[in-house]
């Protein structure tokens, strides 16, 4: 029968058993008799015990213990547990012949005589020490995993049901939200959301689109447990079993208030720059546009000045040209509001009394606005003295308060105060005293967008020929030019506040007059004076204001020209020069004169406040454009003894 690949069947059933445990090598299959002796040896419990039968038949099966489990008795009583229950199984460390350990899954079962009584056991062994150590990684990397989780305190990491319930909570989850673990586990994630996104279905849609897409990322508000509100980034994705049964869902958030904060102000600061660089672009071009206009109204003024002398006694040319002469001073005032904003006008500071200045114009105040709008003056006592131009501060401030009345057009209150702050560390301002001299009214108010422009030269919220939108940006200007700053406080519906911020003067109660003269010839009647101006039509005009006057004019159309005939003529009494010329400008052509001849007499006539610090330190100035009498005029206090 051998090779025929059948049994022999003259075997009886005990010959075929024993060659079927003879032939498993898996398994240690074995019998103990009733007192643990182990009694029959298979080739499995040789292979994976290492003991051959001739070794561990006759022994007790307790040496495949370790010591803490003999100690423990553990052997005795897997032998009671099975006579009396029926079967023993359990998994644990045994160990081999050579002291080595491996985990053990074992079954014994009681073997019963025909009276019931147990006459021994069958033991069956399996080493399972491949899965045991596979299942101590899994484990240990599971432990590793949550002690990561735990660990995490940045970002709240955390489970979630199908249906939205929260199933496990880190630290992080609860350093952010404010919830610990016991007070949130089994609760529904919609709770973290504002009453807003609860209402309008956001936590459930975010759980479809992270089932139905695949991922759910978003940031909103979200808050915690003692109601505050915070800035969060979501990340929401499923969790699926091998056969695509959704099991739950893994959420991450993220706390970024302080980033989004942080983002916010780089926006602001960065729309901050770019509206002061735009507002200097704007400024350069205006003063350079201003500066040319006034060449050109110079020239026109000043010739119809003197052609309105010389026309005949017709009332109808002399309207006509009295008309043009009033337009062109119209201009002349425009071209004044530009060269304020762009922060080049001339300006006459001293040291002034602010509660003084603004009740001094209490009458100017109510005759301007009307009677609808009531005004009140609220000033702190013991204010410091403020270095500004009273002209142009008051200008200031009757623009200010005829924009409030505007703001009102049913009426309303007009509330002037000023105040005394020292400022430290504050943008835009030196460190020192100020006094902050505001109008507010209880009008309409502006939107954050109209705020912003507000400032900017020819926009306006008024109707066409209801302003030049110059009003504002010539305050802001002149403020700036004082060394102080031009703040509004307007929200819609609530009102504005304008805010002028001007330096405490900290010298004597006035600056030196830039009219003041230097010494003079103290020559009387006609003078040979020198014109010095680099635009043909200025000069012209101006030569022929001073020829109507009975002065003899000399010409020149640069710094270079006009230093070159003073150094061949010494009778020439007074130069006129404007400032901006190129190659060299009236106040280094007035340095090169007095370094020559420093009695002669100088004027500056300029469109702009465009002298260097120091340059025109002793000069009297005449702005542009200007008219015949007030050329008289200056010419006069010059060569005065």
């Amino acid at each position: 029968m051998q090779g025929s690949g059948r049994f022999d069947a003259s075997l009886s059933d005990d010959g075929r058993y024993r060659m079927l445990i003879e032939a498993i090598t898996d398994y240690a299959i074995y019998m103990l008799d009733s007192n643990g002796i182990v009694s029959s040896w298979n080739p499995g419990a040789r292979r994976f015990k290492g003991y051959e039968a001739s070794e561990i038949v006759g022994e007790h099966f307790s040496r495949f213990y370790t010591e803490a489990d003999r100690a423990a008795g553990l052997p005795q009583r897997a032998l009671e547990t099975a006579a009396h229950e029926g079967k023993f199984e359990n998994e644990g460390w045994r160990i081999r012949k050579d002291g080595t350990r491996f985990w053990a899954y074992v079954v014994i079962d009681p073997i019963r005589d025909g009276s019931g009584n147990v006459v021994g056991y069958a033991k069956i062994t399996r080493d399972l020490t491949e899965r045991r150590l596979a299942e101590e990684q899994l484990r240990r990397s599971e432990e590793q995993f949550k002690r990561l989780i735990q660990g995490v305190t940045d970002y709240a990491i955390y489970m979630l049901t199908p249906e939205g319930l929260v199933s496990s909570w880190n630290a992080g989850a609860e350093r952010i939200k404010g919830y610990e673990a016991s007070e949130i586990i089994g609760q529904h994630f919609s709770r973290f959301y504002i009453e807003q996104d609860q209402r309008a279905g956001a936590p459930q849609a975010a759980l479809e689109t992270a089932a139905r897409d695949g991922r759910f990322e978003k940031e909103g508000w979200r808050q915690r447990k003692d109601g505050s509100k915070f800035m969060a980034s979501v990340v929401i994705d499923p969790i699926r079993a091998d056969d695509g049964t959704l099991l739950g869902f893994a959420k991450i958030t993220r706390d970024i208030t302080e980033r989004r904060k942080s983002e916010r102000a780089l926006q602001e600061t960065r729309e901050a720059l770019f509206q002061s660089q735009k507002m200097d672009a704007i400024g350069q071009l205006t003063g350079g546009v201003a500066h040319d206009f006034n060449n050109l109204l110079m020239a026109v003024l000043g010739s119809l000045e003197l052609l309105r002398k010389r026309l005949p006694d017709d009332p109808k040319t002399l309207r006509l040209v009295d008309n043009a002469m009033h337009a062109a001073q119209r201009g002349a005032g425009l071209t004044q509001r530009m060269l304020a904003f762009a922060r080049r006008q001339e300006l006459n500071p001293v040291a002034l009394d602010v509660s003084e200045l603004v009740r001094g114009m209490t009458d100017l105040l109510h005759s301007s606005l009307g009677a609808t709008a009531q005004i009140r003056m609220e000033f702190a006592s013991g204010l410091n003295r403020i270095l500004a131009d009273p002209n142009q501060l008051e200008l200031a401030i009757l623009n200010l308060a005829v924009n409030a009345r505007d703001a009102m057009p049913k009426g309303g209150l007009i509330v002037i105060t000023a105040k005394e702050e020292t400022i430290a560390g504050a943008p835009d301002l030196k460190d020192g005293v100020y006094v902050c001299l505001s109008v507010t009214d209880n009008g309409c108010g502006m939107d954050e967008a109209t705020r912003r422009r507000a400032l900017e030269p020819f926009f306006t919220t008024k109707g066409i020929g209801k302003g030049t939108g110059l009003g504002l940006s010539m305050v802001h200007g002149m403020i700036q030019q004082s060394g102080g700053k031009f703040m509004l406080r307007s929200s819609k519906g609530a009102g504005t506040t304008a805010e002028l911020w001007l330096p405490v003067a900290d010298g004597p109660d006035h600056v030196q007059n830039e009219a003041a003269s230097r010494p003079s010839n103290g020559k009387e009647g006609p003078l040979l004076i020198l014109a010095v101006d680099d635009d043909a039509l200025v000069l012209l005009n101006t030569a022929a204001m001073l020829e109507d006057l009975g002065h003899t004019v000399l010409e020149a159309v640069s710094g270079k020209d006009a230093l070159d005939i003073i150094r061949r003529d010494d009778t020439i009494d007074l130069v006129i020069t404007d400032q901006a010329m190129p190659h060299m400008t009236g106040s280094d052509l007035a340095a090169a004169i007095r370094a020559e001849k420093p009695h002669l007499p100088i004027i500056l006539a300029t469109g702009f406040a465009e002298l260097p610090p120091g340059a025109d330190e002793g000069l009297p100035k005449l702005s542009k454009p200007f008219l015949q009498q007030q050329l008289a005029d200056v010419i006069a206090k010059t060569v005065a003894v």
